[in-house]
């Protein structure tokens, strides 16, 4: 399967969604969890429980922060774990096994029904998903979050078929995006795509409105493009280089989250192919000696 950029992903997975219908994801059962995951998992986690009181962690912290609620679960206060993990391997599998160890109920969120971390989870909600390239992870977590907001992947399809994008994005080195702050948890998500998909060869920001005025922009530039989502940015970037885009005043986490991955995709196609050229070494090498592991990775993750 031929490395396809961002923004084509991102309309496979919206047309895979629109033909195969996400699990439902009930927040009600669940009361002041953990919430774990590792990279966009784990932001993928604070946006399913953005609205609801969770206790987030990852790879990093996990084992601190329950040890941290100790005395609480020991109390009974907190009573169940959540684990996001597309492949149900890797860090999850020890994550699920610690939070058994201190007799939480968990519940792993994955693309693999098969994993270790399922074999061990005590509820599994398993979510389709599509061949996808390495690290590209549209939708394993697109599906989970709509699960939770219930949008419409038809709909968020006809809103980036709405856009009026600039024919070219190779005039600038440098982009920012600003969004409202009540999708502030989506930031982290381009911030990881700018390291996937650029690494040092290309700046890409997100920021929250709150966020962007805290000196984020103290020095503009005419190379910087600045894409301001349902947001009204009269002081940040050269003014002339400033680009405002507007979604339905309703719109949701998934539809901010997949206009974003659009508009990046759309970034990465007017650029030299860094990622393509690179992430086959990455998977085929060093990646999985950096988890002990000599089974290389696949280059195109494939779906179910």
């Amino acid at each position: 399967m031929e490395i396809i950029d961002l923004d084509e992903n991102v309309i496979q997975a919206l047309d895979f969604f629109a033909e195969n219908k996400v699990p439902r994801f009930d927040l009600k059962k669940f009361n002041l969890p953990f919430v774990v995951g590792s990279g966009n998992a784990y932001n993928a986690g604070t946006i399913i429980f953005s609205d609801k009181a969770a206790i987030f962690a990852d790879e990093s912290n996990f084992k601190s922060i329950i040890k941290s609620y100790g005395a609480v679960i020991k109390q009974g206060l907190i009573t169940q774990a959540i684990i996001i993990s597309a492949s149900g391997e890797k860090d999850s599998v020890w994550e699920v096994a610690l939070a058994k160890k201190y007799k939480l109920k968990t519940t792993l969120l994955t693309c693999n029904a098969d994993s270790s971390a399922a074999k061990i989870a005590d509820e599994v909600l398993v979510y389709r998903k599509i061949a996808e390239p390495y690290t590209y992870n549209v939708s394993t977590y697109l599906g989970m979050i709509l699960s939770a907001t219930k949008e419409d992947p038809k709909e968020i399809k006809r809103i980036i078929k709405g856009l009026r994008i600039p024919k070219d994005f190779s005039n600038h080195k440098g982009f920012s995006f600003i969004l409202p702050d009540r999708f502030l948890n989506i930031c982290p998500m381009l911030d990881i795509k700018k390291s996937e998909l650029f690494g040092p060869h290309l700046s890409l920001r997100a920021f929250s409105e709150g966020h962007a005025r805290h000196a984020k922009f103290v020095i503009p530039s005419e190379e910087e493009l600045v894409i301001s989502v349902n947001s009204d940015n009269k002081y940040f970037g050269k003014s002339k280089h400033r680009w405002a885009v507007k979604l339905p005043g309703d719109a949701g986490f998934g539809a901010v989250l997949c206009v974003t991955y659009y508009l990046v995709g759309k970034i990465q196609a007017s650029q030299p192919p860094y990622f393509k050229e690179n992430i086959a070494d990455y998977c085929n090498s060093y990646g999985p000696k950096a988890y002990g592991k000599d089974k290389p990775f696949d280059v195109i993750v494939p779906g179910n």
